[in-house]
C-alpha cells in the first residue's frame, strides 16, 4: 500500500518525493500524536529506545524535507506488516521488528 500527501495545486507527477516508512509514520504517532515517552513508545513498537529514536528522526527528517522543500511525501513500507485494517482509516493492528501494536 502506497499513500501521498502533496502540495495542493500541484500534479504529483511534477512534484519530487520525500519517502516516510509505515514504521516511521507509527513511530511520529506515538511521539508526536500521543505524547508519549520514547521508551513507551519503543516497548509499544517492539523496538529498542535506540532504534525507536533513530527511526523517529528520519521520520521527521522526510516529513520537513517534504513540507519545506515542496515535495510529496510517500508513506510506505518499512518493517511493518498490517494484519487486520480497520475500515476506511487506512490503519489496523501491525507487527512490527518484534511485537505486535495498534496503529
Amino acid at each position: 500500500m502506497v499513500r501521498f500527501f502533496k502540495p495542493q495545486g500541484i500534479p504529483l507527477a511534477q512534484l519530487k518525493e520525500s519517502v516516510v516508512t509505515e514504521d516511521g509514520l507509527e513511530a511520529i504517532r506515538l511521539a508526536d500524536v500521543e505524547g508519549l515517552y520514547h521508551d513507551e513508545a519503543a516497548r509499544r513498537m517492539g523496538v529498542s529506545r535506540a532504534t525507536f529514536g533513530r527511526v523517529l528522526e528520519s521520520a521527521r527528517r522526510a516529513v520537513g524535507d517534504a513540507i519545506t522543500g515542496g515535495k510529496a511525501l510517500r508513506i510506505e513500507g518499512g518493517n511493518v506488516e498490517v494484519v487486520r485494517q480497520m475500515p476506511g482509516t487506512g490503519f489496523g493492528r501491525f507487527r512490527g521488528r518484534r511485537g505486535w501494536g495498534r496503529r
